[in-house]
């Protein structure tokens, strides 16, 4: 299965300029992506791109990914409704260097003439004056031909400046710089830059006198409609830092069946014989969600580590089947990931050093009872656990012993209801 076909089988191809493919099958052709540096780490929305890169270079092509250094200090008005916010250098500078860590996980930089390789548009971009841009560049672009894309015409009635609208230009001249400089001839991105894309296509011909080629993949969207990417705390980062493993897998894990179905193809490798074999697996018995296991699984190891995913199968576990022990074991961002959106109420360490008598922990200090005697009905009927362990001393006090290194009790209610007491 060649490339575009592997993208085709996948449901990922969107629009593919004539040509293209025979060109594919004939020679070893360089491609780029560009990527935003808005931020100091890619998150999920960019994995298409990325793997898209990466299936391109395991089919025996050189992929080149573009960081925006300068392009990212105009902003792109693809699908966009406001302008954005301007990044000044050094910003520019740090997120540069985060996102080429992160390619750097997925993409082989050293393997000869399919090596990948990495370049910052800043970098030619720099030096361009004002006037040499519009008499090399401008030149050869019509207005009408920009104003004809649909990134323009989309914000005709809201407004868009002059910086946005010669985004395209920019992004044409990477385009023809890297045929001229790196002999690329294909440029491939999601279906929004087509526009953009093929201003450099424009460029190459009308300046260049060559020939350039275009490929874009689809925009990834959830089945019910709601936006890929977003969690309820925000972005899906690639950065640990920024989201962490545990949170990163789980983003994985509950994934739709339906999505799930969609994602195993789009952002993992799996064959189409796996694929297949995996989704007959799932069917039998939906419960056990094995193509969320799988898919969560890849990705994480991928992105993090395996030592990571293991660590956030466990933590995952942990809710259903762990012990004390396992929750000392977490390390504290884990454990808040863990019990992310569990009430939360503070008790001071000179109270608990004496000790607070349990029913007036539950009833009073932390209103998980609405009062003394439904606590202790709970209680005594064996439904209410400390550090999952059941309590069952009505009259019993909790002190620092019963904490969690030193910083946390965790109380389950019942089966399902958790609340954690900080120790301040």
């Amino acid at each position: 299965m060649n490339f575009v076909e592997e993208l085709r089988w996948r449901g990922l191809l969107h629009d593919i300029m004539p040509g293209t493919e025979e060109l594919l099958s004939k020679e070893t052709v360089t491609a780029y992506i560009g990527f935003d540096p808005t931020a100091d780490s890619l998150h999920v929305g960019s994995l298409a791109q990325i793997m898209t890169l990466l299936r391109f270079q395991k089919a025996g092509h050189k992929p080149i990914a573009l960081i925006g250094g300068a392009t990212g200090m105009v902003g792109d008005p693809s699908g966009k409704s406001a302008e954005r916010n301007l990044l000044d250098e050094e910003a520019l500078n740090k997120n540069v260097a985060g996102i080429k860590k992160q390619l750097e996980k997925f993409l082989d930089f050293n393997a000869g003439t399919t090596g990948a390789e990495l370049v910052n548009n800043y970098d030619w971009m720099k030096q361009f004056s004002f006037l040499d841009f519009i008499r090399e560049v401008g030149k050869f672009i019509t207005v009408n031909y920009m104003m004809a894309k649909d990134s323009v015409q989309n914000r005709l009635e809201t407004g868009m400046s002059f910086t946005e609208f010669s985004y395209q230009l920019l992004q044409g001249y990477d385009f023809y710089w890297l045929y001229k400089n790196k002999n690329c001839k294909l440029q491939m991105g999601g279906s929004d830059q087509w526009g953009n894309i093929t201003t450099g296509t424009e460029l190459v011909r009308r300046k260049g006198g060559g020939e350039a080629f275009a490929l874009t993949t689809q925009l990834i969207k959830k089945a019910d409609g709601t936006k890929f990417g977003k969690s309820e705390s925000g972005n899906v980062w690639l950065d640990r830092e920024k989201t962490s493993p545990y949170k990163f897998y789980q983003f994985w894990l509950n994934a739709s069946d339906e999505d799930a179905k969609t994602y195993i193809k789009y952002f993992t490798l799996f064959s189409k014989q796996e694929v297949e074999a995996l989704e007959e697996k799932h069917a039998s018995a939906p419960h056990e969600r094995h193509l969320q296991k799988a898919l969560a699984k890849d990705i994480t190891i991928r992105v993090h580590s395996e030592e990571d995913y293991n660590a956030a199968v466990e933590a995952s576990e942990i809710l259903f089947k762990g012990s004390v022990e396992d929750l000392a074991k977490l390390d504290e961002a884990t454990f808040l990931d863990v019990f992310d959106g569990v009430p939360m109420f503070e008790v001071s360490k000179s109270e608990l050093s004496s000790g607070i008598g349990f029913l007036d922990l539950l009833a009073e200090k932390t209103k998980i009872f609405p009062s003394k005697g439904e606590a202790r009905k709970m209680v005594q009927a064996g439904g209410v656990s400390v550090n999952k362990n059941k309590w069952e001393d009505v009259q019993g006090n909790i002190d620092m012993k019963h904490t969690l290194n030193q910083k946390y009790i965790l109380i389950q209610k019942g089966k399902k209801n958790y609340f954690l007491c900080r120790v301040n």
